[in-house]
Parts: structure tokens; C-alpha cells; sequence
């Protein structure tokens, strides 16, 4: 049971990690204002607890990412696909860099949650 909640709140962490990562953007957009560069509500009307929740979640993005991005072939690349299909709900996402074999795919899969679990926990992710 406890096994099964740390992989719901993982597929979880996951989805929302694929959506913050797609909205990135590496360079500002022309004409951004210096001046408020470091503002932290872009809207300007948010209320201090959605600033607080909004950095939080950032911070725990950030923080999946990094630990993503540390990883090796072919546990980061199973751990993409895997992000992708959780936010489509769907699950047709593949990747060359695994194998075609769906048993050695799963078991590439759980290692990498397995993983990837633990690194979150010890960072006080999940």
C-alpha cells in the first residue's frame, strides 16, 4: 500500500514536472523590463500565499529536474517517457533509447522509479 502511494505522488510529481518543463524558456522574451526581472509574481495580483505556493513548487521542479538530469541512460530517458505519458495520460510515448522488448522497458522503468524515489525523499521532495 505505502509502495503504491509513493508511486502515485512520483507519477504525480512527475506530470507536473513535464508541464513546468515545457513552459522554460531560456531567453527572456524581447522587451522584458530589467527592472523586474526579480519580481516574484508575474501577474502582479497574486496574493502572498500563491507567491509562497508558486516558489515552493518551483523549488520542487527544480529539484526533480536536477535529479533527472543526473541520471544515466537509459533510467533518465525511461523516466522522460514515462513524465510524458503521466501528463498525457496516455501511454504511447516510446523512446529509441529503450529497448523494444515492453518487459525489459518495465523493468528498465522500475529501476529508474526505484531511483528516483529515493533520491526525492532524501531531498524532501516526496
Amino acid at each position: 500500500m505505502i509502495r503504491d502511494d509513493f508511486h502515485d505522488r512520483l507519477d504525480d510529481l512527475l506530470s507536473q514536472w513535464h508541464w513546468w518543463a515545457k513552459k522554460y524558456i531560456p531567453v527572456p522574451t524581447c522587451g522584458a523590463d530589467p527592472m523586474f526581472r526579480n519580481a516574484k509574481s508575474a501577474k502582479g495580483y497574486d496574493t502572498t500565499a500563491e507567491v509562497v505556493d508558486d516558489e515552493l513548487t518551483s523549488s520542487q521542479m527544480k529539484t526533480i529536474d536536477f535529479h533527472v538530469g543526473e541520471m544515466k541512460d537509459p533510467y533518465r530517458s525511461a523516466i522522460y517517457v514515462h513524465a510524458r505519458n503521466c501528463y498525457t495520460g496516455r501511454n504511447v510515448w516510446l523512446s529509441p533509447r529503450l529497448p523494444s522488448d515492453p518487459m525489459e522497458r518495465a523493468r528498465i522503468l522500475g529501476e529508474a522509479k526505484a531511483m528516483i524515489i529515493g533520491k526525492l525523499l532524501s531531498a524532501g521532495v516526496m
